[in-house]
């Protein structure tokens, strides 16, 4: 059993700051690239930032410059500064890693439970 855990949302005013967390936990082999995904009313979820193992980050283009990813390999727990925000940025945020669990043979994706962000004045 493997199981994403985030926390962090919240309402926030235009300019403002949030940090979301997602750790992961249970039967755990290895984690490849874990991220940070989002789902506003009515549209497509899409990949806002990832991370390798190795630290190698990936943002999607409107949030360059105003968030960071980051992970704690040792806590299995991912990361992610929200600075700035717009309230464009207001969505339902999910944790993503891709993982190997003990015993198993694949690597695959796992999800958390999403934490809504909402971003107005």
């Amino acid at each position: 059993q493997v199981q994403l855990v985030e926390s962090g949302g919240g309402l926030v005013q235009p300019g403002g700051s949030l940090r979301l967390s997602c750790a992961a936990s249970g039967s755990i082999f290895s984690i490849n690239a874990m991220g940070w995904y989002r789902q506003a009313p009515g549209k497509q979820r899409e990949l806002v930032a990832a991370i390798t193992s190795g630290g190698s980050t990936n943002y999607e283009e409107s949030v360059k410059g105003r968030f960071t990813i980051s992970r704690d390999n040792a806590k299995n727990t991912v990361y992610l500064q929200m600075n700035s925000l717009k309230p464009e940025d207001t969505a339902v945020y999910y944790c993503n890693a891709n993982l190997l669990r003990n015993g198993g043979l694949w690597s695959r994706d796992y999800w958390g439970q999403g934490t809504q962000v909402t971003v107005s004045s």
